[in-house]
């Protein structure tokens, strides 16, 4: 399943570091949700990430506050792509099968 969406980058503050997130729309989330899965560590889903002209593997995580999974940017794809907390930022997502 490929997905296209978009959204803001924020900012969460952990324990000791700063972790950024892109949250999915609400469409896309739904979509990826309707899909049966096994089971992964705090309902985690693998994805092939592109931003720009930057593309790695990560997982999508289901943020209960916002309704929605959201995307950790990590920062050598902030860097090279010039992405800051606050700028839309546009991905394409290649859900896998686990």
């Amino acid at each position: 399943m490929i997905v296209e969406t978009a959204g803001v980058l924020f900012r969460w503050e952990a324990r000791r570091d700063d972790w950024y997130f892109v949250p999915l729309s609400s469409e896309a989330s739904e979509d990826i949700r309707d899909v049966p899965r096994p089971g992964r560590g705090f309902g985690s889903v693998p994805v092939q990430v592109t931003v720009g002209s930057s593309s790695w593997r990560t997982s999508i995580f289901p943020d209960a506050a916002r309704g929605v999974y959201v995307l950790p940017l990590k920062r050598s794809v902030r860097e090279r792509e010039g992405i800051s907390e606050g700028d839309t930022v546009k991905a394409r997502l290649d859900v896998l099968d686990g």
